[in-house]
């Protein structure tokens, strides 16, 4: 969508491929307000003047290498998903921001009807309905807060409105609800389909949940994908056990890694999995960083999980031979699984109970999505 004029602390503006404008900038300290922008055509003697001979020549050659070799804007393929828009910018120097905005209020989908279990809900229906996509803990270190961020599907939100927590069960009152944006926070009277709200301190939310009026609308929007690295995460340090345990519980809300936990077994730490170790380490960081407490990673020989059929009997299990290594657990919504040490101990397995029935991903998730 756009080009940058330079990179690094030569980045001086962006070329706007849509309109054929130059937007040079000017830096401000610490990106505290948004940086004082000039407009010209690329063909101004300005811009020649902000950059150098040789950056503006090497400009030319790729905006023109751009043109002729890359993809051109259709706004139908950008709808239908077969296109991403890319803009560049530096919200260190307070310098694209708005360009991004605008381009998103431009081009963004409107809001769109979701699958529910009740059936399609839209987003001119009256009832109030929204589910739970994201839980970012410690947003303010000082006050330990956490934020459940839900996107409203239909109807209108009020705060302090009555709704249900469709998981629990439980009406519940909607307050203290916000709207962020960067380190700015603004509280939320009214929203309504396409909007973000974030609840602040409401413990009981997880991703996923429904939120609505109507206790019937159960929306199963996040899926769950089986993670293929497992390991044990051990407090070190036993005089820090309940900062330990307080934050794995509240970055394991947060979905970034999930927690299983094996059946019979004096194993008293949960296995924990995730799609990439990478995961591990920003787990063990911010542990650390935000609720000063160290842990110790032990890796397992698992690479392989599966949920098993809610239509098999776990008790049968017990009887089964498992391939060696291979161990029966639940997930946080005590769904069973079975953790394999890989591929061939998998297939060895469905060979020889071909009637248990395995997936990769929750049979909850699949019941919603048929």
């Amino acid at each position: 969508m756009n080009y940058p004029l330079g990179t690094g602390i030569d980045f001086k503006g962006v070329y706007d491929r849509i309109s054929k404008e130059i937007h040079l900038f000017e830096k401000t300290t610490g990106g505290q307000f948004i940086a004082p922008v000039s407009i010209h055509d690329l063909s101004d003697p300005i811009v020649k003047n902000k950059l150098s001979e040789n950056n503006y020549n090497k400009l030319i050659e790729e905006i023109e290498m751009l043109d002729t070799a890359g993809e051109q804007f259709d706004s139908n393929e950008v709808l239908e998903g077969g296109l991403t828009p890319v803009f560049f910018g530096s919200a260190m120097n307070n310098f694209g921001v708005q360009l991004l905005l605008d381009g998103f209020l431009n081009y963004a989908v409107p809001p769109a009807p979701r699958n529910s279990l009740k059936g399609i809900i839209k987003p001119e229906d009256d009832v109030f309905s929204g589910f739970i996509f994201k839980i970012q803990a410690n947003m303010d270190p000082k006050h330990r807060d956490r934020i459940a961020f839900l996107r409203v599907c239909s109807g209108t939100f009020t705060r302090d409105m009555q709704a249900i927590h469709v998981n629990s069960g439980k009406k519940i009152r909607l307050s203290n609800s916000q709207k962020l944006f960067g380190q700015e926070r603004e509280t939320v009277d009214e929203a309504f389909p396409g909007d973000i709200i974030g609840f602040v301190g409401n413990s009981n939310f997880g991703i996923g949940d429904t939120i609505t009026e109507d206790p019937s609308i159960v929306y199963k929007e996040i899926p769950k994908f089986a993670p293929e690295h497992f390991v044990f995460m051990h407090n070190p340090n036993p005089s820090n056990y309940k900062k330990f345990r307080n934050g794995l519980d509240q970055l394991l809300q947060e979905g970034v890694i999930q927690a299983y936990y094996l059946k019979n077994s004096g194993h008293k730490v949960p296995v924990l999995g995730a799609v990439g170790p990478l995961q591990f380490e920003v787990v063990q960081y911010r542990l650390e960083s935000e609720y000063g407490a160290e842990s110790r990673l032990e890796q397992t020989n698992w690479k392989v999980l599966r949920w098993i059929s809610p239509e098999v009997n776990t008790e049968s299990l017990e009887d089964i031979v498992l391939p060696a290594g291979a161990a029966i657990a639940n997930d946080s919504s005590e769904e069973p699984v079975i953790l394999f040490t890989s591929e061939w101990s998998l297939n060895y397995f469905k060979e020889k109970f071909p009637k248990i029935e395995l997936s990769d991903i929750p049979f909850a998730s699949e019941l919603a999505a048929k």
